[in-house]
């Protein structure tokens, strides 16, 4: 027998029995039940003896690359399967994303609400002087009268009317009774009218008391008339824009006196208004 011949045959019994090794030691880790170990472990493609299936060696090859992906990697980590938890802060915050979008929600009907009673409460305040010819009457008077008198009272009763009607508009709306509200009223309407008519220039401190009472008897008048669902303040404001525009209408209304037939023309009008103030109090009265 060829001597070289024996030693190549070693060789190739030697390899074969490494290859055999090898393949055992592989297939033990594709074994489910045993842990991942390090990839590259299984030898080379060139330590195969001649004739090996090299399909089998690629199959390994996937086989270890997929128990190196289970594995984690290169460290060699175990792979444990993921279970999806539910994320406590995500949950949290869509509850808060919730409860944020209800409150938003409710403000903006707050809001709304808001809004339309303040709109109600200034349309009202801004109709209530009008729509009451007792009111309108007096208010107007007001401006006349201090446009006879001149300065400082054509500014001053203008000014001190409004501010009483706040204050008796406030006790109306907490609910304070006055005595003969609507026959004081009425009252001022024809005491007006007459200063008009007898053209008289109080003095300043006894024009400025009386007109503070007929403010509050006007005010107190608006306070009880507050419509439901209005906003007080925006009521008062618009009240107290209407009267402030019809003492300047009867401001402008005073400089007729000027015309040569200007003093007569309201002294019409001055009885005029007290004689529809002398039918309101009848009115009253009967």
């Amino acid at each position: 027998m060829d001597p070289g011949r024996g030693v190549h045959a070693v060789g190739r019994l030697r390899r074969r029995w490494r290859w055999r090794r090898r393949h055992r030691y592989r297939c033990r880790r594709h074994d489910p039940n045993r842990a991942a170990v390090r990839p590259g472990e299984c030898g080379r493609p060139g330590d195969l003896p001649e004739g090996a299936d090299r399909h089998g060696q690629r199959h390994g090859r996937a086989a270890v690359a997929g128990q190196h992906h289970l594995a984690g990697g290169r460290h060699g980590r175990t792979h444990r399967p993921v279970t999806q938890v539910a994320n406590p802060s995500g949950v949290a915050g869509s509850r808060r994303a919730g409860l944020s979008a209800a409150l938003l929600l409710f403000c903006d009907a707050a809001f709304a609400h808001v809004a339309q009673a303040g709109e109600r409460g200034l349309v009202s305040g801004l109709l209530h002087p009008v729509q009451g010819l007792d009111h309108l009457l007096a208010m107007v008077a007001v401006g006349i009268w201090g446009a006879f008198l001149g300065a400082p009272l054509i500014w001053a009763l203008p000014v001190v009317f409004p501010l009483l009607m706040v204050v008796g508009a406030l006790l109306g709306m907490a609910g304070v009774p006055l005595p003969s509200v609507e026959a004081g009223i009425a009252l001022s309407v024809a005491l007006l009218g007459l200063a008009i008519v007898a053209a008289w220039r109080a003095p300043t401190a006894a024009a400025l008391a009386l007109v503070a009472a007929f403010g509050v008897l006007h005010g107190h008048a608006h306070g009880t008339e507050l419509p439901e669902a209005a906003s007080p303040a925006a009521y008062a404001a618009g009240f107290v824009i209407a009267t402030g525009l019809l003492h300047l209408l009867g401001i402008a209304l005073g400089q007729i006196e000027r015309l040569p037939r200007g003093r007569a023309v309201l002294r019409g009008a001055g009885a005029t208004m007290a004689l529809a103030g002398v039918l309101m109090w009848v009115g009253l009265l009967a």
